[in-house]
């Protein structure tokens, strides 16, 4: 039998070796994002002109290479998955970069490059792969006292947060710092200098709402329910109101004939008005399981590089998730955030997929495998063999 004991077998040692929970409960949310854009993606394709099933369509591929990401990646040594982030992270921080400049411009920012089926994000591919590779910087200056790697990690990090500054994408920039500095406290940075960061994270919140008026709009909505437009948000309350309990069934929902953004930023309004309160309950405790899982498994863990970076990668994840249905909730200001593996998008589903294998792949148990110890960048990647 695959995955017993007695086999051998490359996909029988990662079967036993993976956290074979958090893989199911990654399946479950590819689950849901394939049910809940057949409810929601029809009427917004139609309303747009389109054909009434091409966002099912592309949301199925998307998610089928989703999962196979997912499990790809989960399968790959520790070095590899170092080697993968370092390599995509370059090629995704010049791509980010190149959006500034021949990059499509949707709702005033510049976050997308034009490929022939789909539109890539490149900031999202970025994200955990920048955790990773903060994760390794953080360690490695720990091997060698000669090796600057907080330093590497500031200005890489400085670098990013200018890009997605200049598209602007404010969302994106939150969760790279928040990931950064949740790495920088269980490295064990000094508490004094983890509350100047905080300190300097609630300036740059400041300086946002007074540079960008679509931040400024946001805030201002949230915090006064009486003024300006506030027909999104509305629609999604009353959806979840609609819903209640156990919804009103599967396709007799009406928030996605009202909200253009139903099969994305606001399809955890679907979820609660066509399968109710259970269901989304059920869905936040998915996200929970995942989050709270590998936080307890890192505890056990004895490689800071580990530690550090799977910190980071679910960090990320968790935050997107509490931001895309807070918003919904209108707990938090408005923002153009997708649920993983849940909302329709190509580069979301596939950097998600990406991510949460980077997750498994980490934490699985591969006796006897340790980072090289060295404190040279160009040492260390001589003495890889990718697995």
């Amino acid at each position: 039998m695959a995955g017993s004991r007695i086999d051998d077998s490359r996909f029988g040692r990662w079967w036993r070796n993976v956290d074979r929970t958090t893989l199911i409960c990654a399946f479950i949310l590819i689950g849901f994002g394939y049910i809940l854009m057949l409810a929601a993606s029809p009427a917004v394709a139609v309303r747009i002109g389109a054909s009434r099933n091409m966002f099912i369509f592309k949301q199925v591929m998307f998610l089928t290479i989703a999962g196979l990401i997912v499990v790809s990646v989960s399968m790959l040594s520790r070095k590899t998955v170092l080697r993968l982030s370092l390599v995509g992270g370059a090629l995704m921080l010049g791509a980010t970069a190149l959006t500034l400049v021949h990059g499509i411009e949707i709702k005033g920012a510049r976050r997308w490059i034009a490929l022939p089926l789909m539109s890539l994000q490149p900031s999202e591919f970025l994200k955990p792969c920048f955790a990773v590779v903060t994760g390794w910087l953080l360690t490695q200056r720990r091997v060698s006292r000669y090796f600057p790697g907080m330093l590497l990690a500031f200005a890489l990090f400085g670098v990013i947060l200018m890009l997605l500054k200049s598209q602007p994408d404010i969302g994106m920039l939150t969760v790279i710092t928040t990931v950064f500095m949740t790495q920088l406290f269980v490295d064990g940075l000094n508490l004094i200098l983890v509350g100047l960061g905080i300190g300097v994270m609630i300036g740059a919140g400041i300086a946002a709402f007074f540079l960008f008026p679509h931040v400024r709009s946001r805030v201002e909505r949230f915090l006064h329910p009486n003024v300006g437009d506030h027909y999104q948000i509305d629609t999604a309350l009353r959806a979840f109101g609609n819903g209640g309990l156990t919804g009103r069934g599967p396709g007799e929902g009406r928030v996605k004939d009202l909200l253009p953004d139903a099969h994305a930023d606001f399809v955890f309004a679907v979820a609660g008005e066509e399968y109710g309160l259970i269901v989304c309950m059920l869905i936040i405790c998915v996200f929970g399981v995942i989050v709270v899982r590998t936080l307890l498994r890192l505890i056990r863990e004895d490689d800071p590089f580990i530690v550090i970076s799977t910190t980071g990668l679910v960090t990320g994840f968790g935050l997107q998730a509490f931001v895309n249905m807070a918003s919904s909730l209108h707990l938090i200001p408005t923002k153009g955030m997708t649920l993983p593996f849940i909302s329709y998008g190509g580069s979301s589903a596939m950097s998600v997929a990406l991510a949460m294998g980077m997750v498994l792949a980490l934490t699985r148990h591969q006796p006897g495998e340790r980072l090289p110890r060295s404190g040279g960048f160009m040492t260390t990647l001589r003495q890889w063999r990718p697995v």
